[in-house]
């Protein structure tokens, strides 16, 4: 009994023993349990807390994109609206290595074939360009035409993408190409008003932040930003007169054989330029192989001697000064005269002549002793009145103020030779402006080539009696006995000079020359001023007066036409009226 008592007992004593063991392992993963929590927690509070910047920079990543509204170049138009620079959109082909690297790569070979036949370029090339996995963005090709960007898009290669751009187109090609210049590929203006107006043809595009989902679809737009407008220009270039003027230049280098030839047209009253023009030219829309010498304005940055074109100066120098009147007369015998061991000679002995026949005959007997019988200060504030030492006022690209070496001592010769247009170089646009001066009864202003509504600040520095005296000498130049008559133009009453000049060369002059014809028109109330250069013509015909002045005549005719300014010559519309009459009978 003892023992069975014993053993019970002893039974229950090891079923109420609790497991010990047991109880810390479920506080053990308990408190792990709990510790994994309260990290999570922690970590939680301060991503979302105390530093959410990472996280929602991470996020923004994703989601957040910025778009650029599109933008377009400023239009350059001429006087009338017509336009003369527009941008026209076109694509861009670009890659993005990494993405090429992470997708199909350079498997199928014969759609990256067809890239690159399509894009004129070798194979092996192209692939190299792309080959490098760290990049994410190399251009393949830059403006190209919807054509191709459409063929490009169906190729539908991977990492291979499209996007918008603009290209400058010119509609008139090489016949305002100096005067509009061109943009690089990057529509930046690098000649022409193009690049002088650069800034104000130039907008920034407006922007978009937007925020868009897991397939790449917008689903907010979170801000927007204005942009700056490009501006538009209209130039005082009529492109009628404009195209006029080519087209007659381009005919004069051809047919004198002529290194190179420059047109300028302004209106005396304004000082706006309607034309200006050289040739050759080039066509701004395809520059392959142009060389650099055909892009440079030569009508605003060559300066030449002007020759005979430049001795109403004397004259008026010498009616201002009092020293002449009308009624005087020069004695130019015996043809030459030795000035300080040189000789200032005519083509031959034209005896005692009048003012006129002066400037009729080109005399630079007559013309040095016009300058001689004035202070040489006067004659030399002359030449700076009238805009021959400094620039038109234009600012146009590339303009120089002329050569012109002031000297400490003038001796007399050095006066003669500057009076008849040695020893001085100038642009043609500076002789426009010259013969607008004189035209405009002695009012000096700016030349323009930017429309605008600001009135233009003039100043008088010749008297208008002398202007006007001047004119009616130089409409004698294109009459009988004058040396250009080939410059008349019928209707209309011209007054203009030419100036037929040796190009200077080391130690002297050479046989090159340079033939100049400059006038003004209508002489009853002048209108236009046109100059007319033709550099370097071969051949028997080498004076201004067989090869400048006819060209003059075409342009000047056709320009008074175009703005249909009404003939003054009487004599002509008599005979004009006359001859209609009959045929009408």
């Amino acid at each position: 009994m003892k023992r069975s008592g014993s053993s019970s007992r002893s039974a229950q004593a090891k079923v109420l023993t609790a497991p010990t063991l047991l109880h810390w392992r479920f506080v053990l993963v308990l408190m792990v349990i709990l510790l994994v929590f309260i990290g999570l927690g922690v970590r939680a509070a301060y991503i979302q807390v105390v530093s959410p910047d990472q996280l929602i920079q991470q996020g923004d990543n994703r989601t957040l994109r910025t778009r650029n509204d599109p933008i377009h170049r400023g239009l350059i138009t001429d006087r009338n609206g017509q336009q003369l620079a527009v941008s026209v959109p076109v694509r861009a082909i670009w890659a993005d290595p990494k993405k090429i690297a992470e997708g199909s790569g350079f498997s199928d070979k014969r759609r990256w074939q067809a890239l690159a036949e399509v894009l004129g370029q070798d194979v092996s090339e192209l692939v190299a360009k792309v080959d490098d996995p760290t990049k994410r963005f190399v251009y393949l090709q830059r403006q190209v035409s919807p054509a191709m960007a459409d063929y490009v898009d169906q190729l539908n290669l991977d990492g291979i993408y499209l996007r918008n751009e603009s290209r400058r187109y010119y509609p008139t090609g090489e016949v305002s190409a100096h005067v509009i210049g061109f943009t690089n590929v990057d529509d930046e203006g690098i000649e022409g008003i193009e690049k002088l107006y650069d800034d104000w043809l130039t907008g920034t595009p407006g922007t978009r932040q937007i925020r868009r989902d897991g397939k790449g679809r917008q689903v907010e737009i979170l801000a927007t930003e204005e942009g700056k407008k490009a501006h538009n220009i209209q130039l005082t270039i009529d492109q009628r007169i404009q195209a006029l003027a080519y087209k007659e230049l381009k005919w004069a280098v051809n047919f004198y054989k002529a290194t190179s030839a420059s047109a300028v047209v302004t209106d005396v009253r304004t000082g706006e330029i309607l034309a200006l023009v050289n040739s050759p030219s080039y066509n701004p829309n395809n520059r392959q192989g142009v060389s650099p010498h055909r892009i440079r304005n030569r009508a605003v940055t060559d300066a030449y001697e002007p020759g005979s074109s430049v001795k109403p100066l004397a004259m008026i120098s010498a009616l201002e000064f009092g020293s002449v009147n009308l009624n005087t007369m020069i004695d130019t015998s015996p043809g030459w005269m030795h000035l300080g061991g040189k000789i200032v000679r005519d083509g031959h002995n034209l005896g005692k002549i009048s003012l006129t026949d002066i400037i009729r005959h080109s005399s630079n007997m007559g013309t040095s002793k016009l300058a001689l019988s004035v202070p040489k200060e006067y004659l030399l504030d002359m030449y700076y009145n009238v805009g021959l030492m400094s620039g038109s006022g234009a600012n146009l690209l590339g303009e120089t103020n002329g050569i012109f070496n002031e000297r400490p001592r003038w001796s007399d010769f050095d006066i003669a030779t500057l009076s008849f247009g040695y020893g001085i170089s100038v642009t043609a646009l500076q002789l426009a402006r010259m013969y607008s001066i004189i035209g405009d009864g002695g009012m000096k202003r700016p030349l323009s080539i930017v429309k605008s509504d600001q009135p233009v600040e003039s100043e008088r520095v010749i008297s208008e009696e002398a202007s006007r005296q001047v004119l009616h000498m130089l409409e004698s130049v294109l009459q009988e006995g004058g040396t250009a008559r080939k410059a008349a133009v019928p209707g209309y009453r011209v007054a203009g000079k030419t100036g037929t000049t040796r190009k200077a060369i080391a130690n002297g002059y050479g046989e090159e020359y340079v033939n100049i014809f400059a006038g003004v028109a209508p002489v009853s109330d002048p209108q236009l001023a046109v100059v007319i250069l033709i550099n370097e013509p071969k051949g028997d015909a080498y004076y201004a007066g067989d090869t400048a002045a006819p060209v003059f005549a075409k342009v000047m005719a056709g320009s008074l036409q175009m703005l249909n300014v009404a003939p003054d010559d009487k004599t002509v519309s008599s005979l004009v009226a006359l001859g209609g009459s009959s045929n009408a009978g």
